[in-house]
């Protein structure tokens, strides 16, 4: 049997697990800059905050109705994150993390999946404070549809749904519609519903041979998942990234270029680990600049460059001495930057490179880029980067809401002032 486990409202759950002033309260969390909400909990969304609602428009209804704001704390939830998927660890050896907040884990046998589901509920909060749904099922794509029960009817299922009967999942098939399978776009949604079907337990009853020439082989495996046959399975590896990008909003906007030039070594760098993290290497180097498109009085400027390398390479040296080559080709005094980025595009695995005769990476960086990293790993924090970085931030955002980082900050953990009696 696989189960999801998925963390309800999970920013906001982490932010509420070390301050209990939140507690019952509505709580909005913000994106970078404070510039919208990526994260509310249902007494937020009981108020009418909607996903994605800009903090500028909705200012005077949280202030209101007394919501609760924070700015996205991603040391925090990330430490979180990791917590929760190692304690899952402790129910099975095989787990998936899908997501920052959720994980698929493949369950051993047992006569009471109901109850394993609530055990998992119940450590997970205990452990962490962090309060999950768990869905049961045969498949992959079955658990994600009990997950929608658990999600649906909290107080019923009491956190956790498990479809262990042929009866379950054909009641679930015909009441799940289309709109909410899992892995059925905007596209195969009207594809589906133009064939008749409305309901997961329609589509399942449509031929093979019409889903794999309509939907391909990706729709058929996800048909056959929904009549409970495992076919969507546990990802062997984690696929290599054909692009990685680095791009941000900055806190203020910039006019001057020597702060510019430093968010692009710090973009440039964060891409060169990504690059090493899963060893390749890059034939081409892109940068982008965009002034801010809202500001309508002011000068407006969005510019790219793209250079080819001479050679492939995952140096942070090399590859930010050419995105600031390119930096300088685009750049314009008097604009008032808003949003730059970083680009890397032709990777190759690091380890099947075509060496050229005259033009190669100096051999001196492989083992500078193995140290960095290596203390870097040892003692967090990137401590180690180039003399054009900013020493003291890796990413400058306007963050005015910012809770402590109770778990990754020495400064800021949580201290308890106690007394003998």
């Amino acid at each position: 049997m696989y189960a999801i486990i998925d963390c309800n409202s999970f920013y906001a759950s982490c932010e509420r697990a070390f301050d209990p002033k939140l507690i019952n309260k509505p709580l909005a969390i913000l994106s970078n800059n404070d510039g919208c909400v990526i994260s509310r909990n249902k007494e937020a969304k009981a108020l009418g905050i909607p996903m994605g609602a800009p903090l500028f428009k909705y200012k005077e209804i949280i202030t209101q109705k007394n919501i609760q704001i924070r700015s996205s704390n991603y040391s925090l939830y990330g430490d979180m994150s990791e917590r929760v998927m190692k304690l899952l660890e402790n129910f099975s050896p095989e787990v998936e993390v899908y997501s920052i907040d959720e994980a698929f884990i493949k369950l051993p046998e047992s006569e009471d999946y109901q109850q394993v589901g609530l055990d998992i509920k119940n450590y997970i909060f205990q452990c962490t404070g962090i309060p999950v749904s768990v869905g049961i099922a045969p498949t992959k794509a079955l658990s994600k549809a009990a997950n929608n029960i658990v999600k649906k009817f909290p107080d019923k299922t009491n956190g956790s749904y498990a479809i262990d009967t042929e009866a379950k999942r054909i009641k679930l098939l015909k009441w799940l519609p289309i709109n909410d399978i899992w892995g059925i776009g905007k596209g195969n949604k009207v594809r589906l519903q133009n064939k008749g079907a409305q309901t997961a337990y329609e589509f399942t009853q449509l031929t093979d041979d019409w889903v794999k020439r309509n939907m391909s082989i990706v729709g058929l495996r996800l048909k056959k998942d929904l009549e409970g046959e495992p076919t969507i399975l546990f990802e062997d590896e984690v696929q290599n990234k054909k692009v990685i990008a680095t791009t941000r909003s900055f806190e203020f906007t910039f006019s001057d270029k020597q702060n510019i030039k430093e968010r692009i070594a710090t973009f440039a760098a964060r891409c060169a680990e990504k690059l090493r993290m899963q060893t390749s290497s890059c034939n081409v180097v892109m940068v982008y600049l965009k002034s801010d498109r809202n500001k309508k009085n002011e000068l407006q400027h969005r510019a790219n460059r793209i250079l080819t390398l001479p050679y492939a390479t995952n140096s942070t040296l090399t590859i930010n001495e050419f995105a600031q080559k390119a930096l300088d080709d685009i750049y314009k005094p008097g604009i008032k930057y808003k949003r730059a980025g970083v680009i890397l595009t032709g990777l190759v695995q690091t380890d099947a490179l075509q060496l050229d005769l005259f033009k190669n990476e100096n051999p001196k960086h492989k083992q500078l880029m193995a140290t960095m990293d290596t203390l870097n790993q040892k003692y967090g924090g990137r401590k180690i980067k180039m003399a054009s970085q900013d020493l003291q931030r890796t990413w400058k955002m306007r963050q005015a809401y910012l809770s402590p980082e109770y778990t990754t900050k020495f400064s800021d953990i949580i201290v308890l002032n106690c007394r003998t009696i």
